[in-house]
């Protein structure tokens, strides 16, 4: 019940999240603004979360979990009704930035109490389940928003965004449990010291160098497959449709992986990862190739989550919730860097075929960090295993 619950609002958030995307022309000629003004909606989304990890986390540290969870989703059902409504370009731009304001911290909050609850070797198997709600959230919801907006108007889209995470209010607030502060007792300066433990950071890093290589391929995935592969621009979707099917796969195969293994697992996702981004340099050119490639991407991209959330959760010790949300925060500014670095990698020549070598250089860098975290780990002559087991069971 509770990971089901969980699960549903993760899929409506991160459906508000990317829907924007396929109706951002809808919303400019509705209020009046250019295309790429409408695209700062995304930033405003980005910028919320990326603000709000550490910030609501810190300053709801003495709630309650399940109190804190309905907080959470009850600014998010608000936040998503106002965008709705919102009766300006700036009004809205204030509605996203606020319902942005709220995931990386209920991501957090979610992750450890799903974490906390599993049973000993399924850490990994509970973090995939909520981060299928994100796949569903890509490659369902997202497209149906999306039609919902063309068919009836952009303002729908969030409507149906805030009644969906509304529907899962109930079931949250039921399933959460209610005992202890969302920090578990430690005050908010005492988990912001947990950022001074190396193994945290280089954690959080991992997370960062690990995705920000396939983020920025995937954001640019549209001229990779019409410009580069030569697919027409309406078979996009259709492949957006196998990247989230390898995604769903992925995301199972590699928790199952990390509940077994965690480091090695990680680095080892991450070096096939480095490897197929580099393959995509020669291969991306072929439409049957290029197809291979986007699936295996997706499987690999999500395949490599779990283990890192988990690394996350089990490195820091005192605060694991403050962590997790940090590292969503981390993640949104490792996609808005590449963004930002892959449109400097076409405009300097190279093309969109260029986005290849550099994101398996970028993923390579993660793995690397992975493989000195794994080296750190044995030298600690099977320490690590027990203070991880030990972390898991103080969530």
């Amino acid at each position: 019940m509770l990971l089901w619950s969980l699960m549903l609002v993760v899929f409506g958030l991160t459906t508000g999240e990317f829907v924007v995307a396929g109706i951002l022309p809808d919303v400019a000629g509705g209020l009046g603004v250019s295309v790429p003004a409408a695209g700062l909606l995304v930033t405003a989304y980005a910028a919320g979360m990326i603000v709000g990890g550490p910030v609501v986390t810190v300053l709801t540290a003495r709630s309650s979990r399940r109190t804190l969870v309905v907080g959470l989703v009850g600014v998010a059902v608000a936040a998503n009704a106002w965008s709705a409504v919102a009766p300006n370009y700036a009004s809205l731009l204030a509605g996203r930035f606020v319902a942005g304001l709220v995931v990386a911290t209920f991501f957090a909050v979610g992750i450890t109490t799903a974490v906390g609850m599993a049973p000993e070797g399924g850490q990994a198997r509970a973090v995939a389940r909520l981060t299928v709600g994100m796949n569903l959230g890509m490659v369902l919801g997202t497209p149906l928003g999306t039609l919902v907006g063309h068919a009836v108007g952009w303002r729908a889209s969030f409507g149906a965004v805030a009644v969906l995470v509304l529907v899962a209010l109930p079931l949250v607030a039921r399933a959460v449990p209610g005992g202890g502060s969302a920090l578990d007792g430690v005050s908010a300066v005492a988990g912001l010291r947990a950022f001074a433990d190396r193994g945290v950071l280089a954690a959080i890093a991992m997370t960062v160098l690990g995705n920000v290589g396939v983020v920025m391929v995937f954001s640019f995935i549209a001229p990779l497959m019409t410009d580069v592969a030569g697919f027409s621009s309406g078979a996009v979707p259709v492949l957006l449709l196998v990247y989230g099917a390898g995604a769903v796969l992925g995301n199972f195969a590699g928790a199952w992986l990390a509940d077994r293994a965690l480091m090695p697992s990680v680095a080892g996702l991450l070096a096939v990862l480095a490897g197929v981004l580099g393959a995509g340099w020669f291969a991306g050119g072929s439409r049957v190739a290029a197809g291979v490639l986007v699936f295996v991407l997706g499987a690999l991209a999500f395949a490599v989550i779990p283990g890192l959330q988990t690394r996350v959760v089990s490195s820091a010790r005192t605060a694991p919730m403050l962590a997790v949300a940090v590292n969503a925060s981390g993640f949104q500014v490792a996609a808005a860097f590449a963004g930002w670095l892959g449109g400097r990698v076409i405009d300097a020549g190279g093309g969109a075929r260029g986005l290849y070598p550099v994101a398996a250089a970028l993923t390579a860098a993660g793995l690397l960090l992975a493989v000195g975290v794994l080296v750190n780990d044995r030298r600690s002559s099977g320490r690590a295993p027990v203070v991880e087991a030990e972390a898991l069971e103080q969530v």
